[in-house]
């Protein structure tokens, strides 16, 4: 008798239930849906980690997943063979002792410039080019490229940069392109890869650019030493005042460790 004189009671009671859970379930799809849009639309900030020393380390993406866009950390993991790159938003006074350093062991580097660079020290920039090394695009303005959705705002950081390079050099800068700050998001990958840019980031760095905080001689061995890994790609900042003092040293001993220099270009064929 209860069952029956409270059936409306216990159906209204279940229907609420399933729509309650209904609910849940769309709002957890939602959510899944709006996360895939942000990781296609948010910045990202590019990272390793070293689980052990001499091998290649993890990355925010597999190197075959950055692939579909034309994208690189880094080499052949099976050679012995380092891609050396420098970033350079300033010129710091020690871009010349660097290229000394490079020249004397045989050794083609690539050079991501910013815009400031190229107007304050475009005799560098030709040296560099004359010297048989890659110069890159590191933007005109040094922004956080993740955060320029417009294809038009994310073109002009480029082209400017092509352009002024061409003006001081008259050849053709290299179509490859590295985010500030490793500052990324796949948007910017596609749209790097649909301007015909190769998006490289590194397999190998360590913090160099503080100019009041350089690090010293051991503790800079201890990483770029230690750390170093057939095929890496090494991100360095030609600002730094300890890099400029220990290349020389430096190449030295990845040429006794095994290691040789190769190019960006031969990543990319």
């Amino acid at each position: 008798m209860w069952l029956i004189k409270h059936k409306k009671i216990i159906m209204i009671l279940l229907v609420f239930v399933f729509l309650y859970f209904l609910g849940g379930g769309i709002g957890i799809l939602a959510n899944a849906y709006e996360k895939d849009k942000l990781k296609e639309s948010s910045g990202e900030n590019w990272g390793l980690g070293f689980s052990v020393e001499g091998h290649a380390p993890t990355a925010n993406a597999t190197a075959d997943e950055l692939k579909k866009y034309d994208a690189y950390y880094i080499g052949n993991t099976n050679e012995k063979v380092i891609y050396l790159t420098f970033d350079a938003g300033y010129e710091n006074g020690y871009t010349s002792v660097i290229l000394d350093a490079l020249k004397k062991h045989n050794v083609h580097a690539t050079f991501f410039l910013v815009g400031n660079y190229l107007k304050t020290s475009p005799d560098l920039v030709r040296r560099m080019v004359k010297e048989g090394h890659n110069v890159a695009n590191h933007t005109y303005n040094h922004p956080n490229m993740s955060n320029i959705s417009s294809e038009d705002a994310f073109c002009k950081e480029l082209e400017c940069l092509e352009t002024e390079f061409e003006s001081i050099t008259g050849q053709k800068m290299d179509k490859y392109y590295r985010p500030p700050q490793g500052k990324y998001c796949e948007n910017n990958l596609k749209m790097a890869q649909e301007l015909g840019y190769k998006t490289f980031f590194w397999s190998l760095a360590y913090v160099d650019w503080y100019n009041d905080k350089q690090p010293t001689k051991e503790e800079a061995f201890k990483k770029l030493l230690g750390r170093i890994h057939p095929g890496a790609i090494v991100l360095l900042h030609s600002t730094s005042k300890t890099n400029s003092e220990i290349l020389d040293e430096l190449l030295t001993k990845w040429e006794e460790m095994g290691y040789t220099f190769g190019s960006l270009d031969d990543i990319v064929q």
